[in-house]
Parts: C-alpha cells; structure tokens; sequence
C-alpha cells in the first residue's frame, strides 16, 4: 500500500464551498478495474477515518468508472457490493464507461467502439472472452453478438442492477460530485446526463461559476487538480497512475493516494 497527502485547504476554490457541519466526505476517482489500488485506498480512508468523532457522519462518493481498461472489473463490482466501508454511507455516481456496458448488453454494434477505451478488459474479466474465437476468416464484428451473449449469462444479476442504480450525480453541501462535469451555464435541474457522463473540454475550460464546487474524473490529470469551479480527482489509476481520493471536511480539503 502507498499512501500520500497532498494537503491542500482553501486553495485556489469557491470560498462558500463547504461540507456541512459534522460531516466528512471521501470521493474517490476513476477505479477502472484497478482492484488493488481500490483494496489499498479503502485501508487508507480507514485509517484516515478513525480518529473521527464518534458521532461524525461519514460518506464515501465513488465517481463512476469501476469498469474497462483495467483486469479486475467484476471483482471491483464485487468488493463494491460485498466490501462496503463500515459506518459509513456510500454514494456510486455512473460514468461513461457503466453506460457503455449497459448499452453493449442490449446493442452488440457498440461493440468496436466499446472495446476501443477498454471493453475487452470487461469482458475477459467475467470470462467471456473464449467466443471471441469463430471460424476461420470471421470478422470480429460477427463475434460481438456471441460476446454479448456469454456476458449475459455470466454476469450475476446484482452486478446489472449495480451498474444501472448508480446516480447521475450527489450534491453534498457546495459540492457536486459528477463523473465527467456539467455543461457551462446549464443549471443542474436542466443537465442531460449524457454530459455529465461524458463532457470534457467545454467543462475542463470553462471559468464560469457553475453554482456549486464541481468535484469530478472522466479527464486524467498528473496529479488533483484545484480550480476556481471544480477539482479533478482521475489520476489515471489504469494507466498507471495513483488512485485519488479527495477529503472534504468543513471548507478543508486534502487527498490520499493509491499507487
């Protein structure tokens, strides 16, 4: 386990954001099927934890992105469900990435474009790569509905109902917690989920104040990243980077980190 501070209170953030009074939050960035990583950070926020008052109410938010890229996606799912933080409560946002899954098990022509950023590591996690393998000469888009098919039948029905109750978003205090980021003078009542699972440089460079402290992933950054309206927290986990977790207490905030 590798765990490292990046300390960082007030900053450069909306000065009205603020976590309310007696409350904590871990938000956790992009997971990808980085199994280890997640396993090691979970230690850390409990440990961060336990010092707390005994009556601090405690929140972990999981920024979407548990699947693709990475080797371990179901068994992420699986600690997700299974290993849940004690004394806690626990917020999973979709990303992009639990759409595409969900879109791919009813459309197998997502299939290409879903195995270009990392599908086929979701796949061969549950075991359903051995279809790939058709007759001599067949294209792999003729597998795909084969593919689909044995990913149906192996994945439990608690994981396809996982994926498909995680949240759009959480509002915690001054802080909106989104996968990719929201759409620049768009209020929030009005935002199309699919730019919160999927907007990136209209958000990224905007310097509008988006009415709330935006605490997002979907774009890797070398390392969180403070601006006026948001915080990026993907610190590219698959790609071998940390996994980030970002802890918000009152107005402070500092990081703990996976490797």
């Amino acid at each position: 386990m590798f765990k490292r501070l990046f300390g960082v209170f007030g900053g450069s953030g909306r000065p009205h954001a603020r976590v309310p009074e007696g409350r904590r939050v871990y938000a956790i960035g992009d997971i990808h099927g980085c199994l280890g990583q997640l396993q090691d950070l979970h230690r850390s926020i409990l440990e961060d934890a336990a010092p707390a008052p005994a009556d601090m109410a405690k929140t972990v938010v999981y920024l979407g992105d548990y699947v693709d890229r990475g080797e371990h996606s179901r068994e992420v799912i699986e600690m997700l469900l299974d290993g849940p933080l004690p004394g806690f409560e626990h917020v999973f946002l979709k990303g992009n990435h639990e759409e595409t899954f969900l879109q791919f098990l009813d459309d197998d022509g997502i299939g290409p474009s879903w195995f270009a950023y990392g599908g086929d590591a979701t796949v061969d996690s549950y075991g359903a790569f051995g279809v790939k393998a058709g007759g001599e000469g067949e294209a792999l888009d003729e597998r795909f509905p084969r593919i689909q098919a044995a990913l149906r039948s192996r994945m439990p029905a608690r994981h396809l109902d996982f994926l498909a109750a995680a949240e759009p978003y959480k509002v915690i205090g001054g802080y909106l917690f989104v996968h990719a980021g929201v759409r620049p003078g768009v209020p929030l009542s009005q935002q199309e989920t699919q730019d919160l699972y999927w907007i990136r440089d209209e958000f990224i460079h905007s310097r509008e104040d988006h009415g709330f402290q935006v605490v997002h992933g979907h774009t890797i950054v070398g390392k969180p990243e403070i601006k006026r309206n948001r915080i990026a927290i993907d610190t590219g986990a698959c790609m071998g980077g940390p996994l980030t977790c970002l802890v918000l207490e009152g107005v402070g905030r500092r990081f703990l980190s996976a490797a």
